[in-house]
């Protein structure tokens, strides 16, 4: 009967998360050049993105850091002194509430709202405030995907504003483009500029990168917030700037509206997004390179993963991946994008270049190595959550073939693992005498020194540390 109940519950959400209407903006299909003003005549926007401010919340959240008492804890703290002792020194931390503030943009009327995830990560509490309201909403986290920076949370609310989306693939540079946020906390407000660049990657913010670039100012506490055409229709949601000064300089980035339809969805249905695998390490083609294929663009396999898709494919080092599924591949990026937005136990059809003729291969997608394992649910180390280190994170965090281990993805606050002095992204690579190859032997050396204290070495940023572990 448990189970009946609980394929019921799984049925009905996403039956419900099928029914939640995302409203559609008009198919765009003509553009026009700004009217020649006249002495009674004044261009103004307010009209057309009134109703988009309107969708467009403020959002505060509190978490608690850790601080040193004293400044011993300081010095014990500084990477010159760890880099020769690197132990914890077990020094007492107090622990402080921290507020930010960022952006959040309604997209279904039931409350739904989708922000950036680093701006609700770790939070204790999420508060939300509507446009022109002094009224506050407790937040519910529905789901989080930190590798395109996207969360969807959730206010008990009826009736919203919801924006509606365009589509972001027939966005062109040059188009006149408005930012709506919160920077700085000052409340609602809009900056316009234009689409300076599409498609751009590498930029190093997230594991899926397919940036809208704009010059209109973005600030602190934009993240999250809309960025929305002369229409007010969606195209992206702010992400990022680069700035030397931490203050807009004319280079932000917002993720397209149509990875944000697709990623929202699957959040609201699943919570969590479960992406394909094929199990390969790629490069885009040097110019050097592109001497040697028919193809000038494309993904070059630089590795293949043994027992992965791939691999059972018969794809080899120095193959180049040119079309998935009839979708052409221009750019290392452009594989991981469409693969990455593909399910688990999905069929392909991939296309590839070997030595000047062009093959085709059947693959079925796997979940990969980079599922995290949540160590308290195995009775490890409460609040630690790791991975295995595969040829996508090498790739994202620039690390050498040469470190093995596995990567710390999350550590919640208050737990034994913050306690030890775990952070994200701490690479284990020892626990006592043991070398870590993998969660596998992780998990045995761990469970080895169970009922006694251990040192558990990590490369933390290239510098080794060595964290006293006890397990109970």
């Amino acid at each position: 009967m448990k189970k009946l109940t609980l394929i019921s519950l799984i049925s009905a959400s996403v039956l419900f998360a099928n029914n939640i209407i995302i409203e559609e903006a008009p198919s765009q299909t003509t553009r026009v050049s700004p009217f020649e003003n006249k002495d009674d005549t004044i261009l103004s926007y307010h009209s057309s993105i009134a109703k988009a401010k309107q969708s467009v919340v403020n959002i505060s959240t509190t978490k608690k850091i850790n601080h040193p008492q004293n400044e011993l804890g300081q010095m014990f703290n500084d990477p010159f002194f760890r880099e020769f002792f690197g132990f914890n020194f077990g020094i007492p931390k107090e622990r402080q509430k921290s507020t930010s503030l960022g952006s959040g943009v309604i997209i279904s009327k039931e409350g739904y709202i989708v922000t950036n995830y680093h701006v609700i990560e770790d939070s204790e509490q999420i508060v939300v405030t509507l446009t022109n309201s002094d009224k506050e909403y407790k937040a519910k986290l529905i789901g989080s995907d930190p590798k395109t920076d996207l969360a969807v949370i959730k206010i008990d609310e009826k009736n919203l504003q919801a924006i509606k989306f365009a589509d972001s693939s027939k966005v062109l540079e040059g188009d006149v483009v408005f930012a709506i946020g919160n920077p700085f906390g000052v409340g609602s407000t809009i900056t316009r500029g234009i689409i300076s660049a599409l498609n751009k990657n590498n930029i190093g913010l997230n594991q899926y990168e397919n940036f809208i670039q704009t010059d209109a100012s973005i600030n602190p506490g934009n993240s999250g917030g809309a960025l929305v055409d002369t229409r007010g229709a969606l195209i992206g949601i702010n992400s990022a700037i680069l700035s030397r000064g931490g203050d807009s300089s004319g280079i932000g980035f917002a993720i397209p509206s149509s990875m944000v339809k697709d990623i929202t969805k699957k959040l609201i249905s699943d919570g969590k997004i479960d992406r394909g695998y094929i199990g390969v390490m790629i490069s885009n083609l040097t110019e050097a390179q592109k001497e040697l294929y028919q193809n000038k663009e494309g993904a070059l396999i630089s590795s293949v993963e043994k027992d992965f898709p791939a691999d059972k494919a018969g794809l080899k080092r120095g193959d180049l991946v040119i079309d998935i599924n009839g979708k052409v591949v221009k750019s290392a990026n452009d594989l991981k994008n469409i693969i990455g937005s593909l399910q688990p136990n999905d069929d392909i059809t991939l296309k590839y270049e070997r030595n000047s003729k062009i093959y085709e291969a059947n693959l079925k997608l796997s979940r990969g190595t980079d599922t995290t394992l949540n160590t308290k649910d195995t009775m490890l180390i409460d609040g630690l959550s790791i991975s295995n280190i595969t040829s996508d994170i090498r790739l994202h965090y620039k690390l050498s073939n040469e470190i093995v281990g596995v990567m710390v993805t999350e550590v919640k606050p208050n737990s034994k693992a913050d306690e030890f002095g775990f952070i994200r992204g701490d690479i284990i690579m020892q626990v006592g005498d043991e070398i870590v190859k993998d969660i596998q032997s992780f998990t045995k050396a761990i469970n080895d020194k169970k009922g006694s204290k251990t040192l558990v070495w990590v490369n933390r940023r290239g510098i080794m540390q060595g964290l006293v572990v006890k397990q109970n």
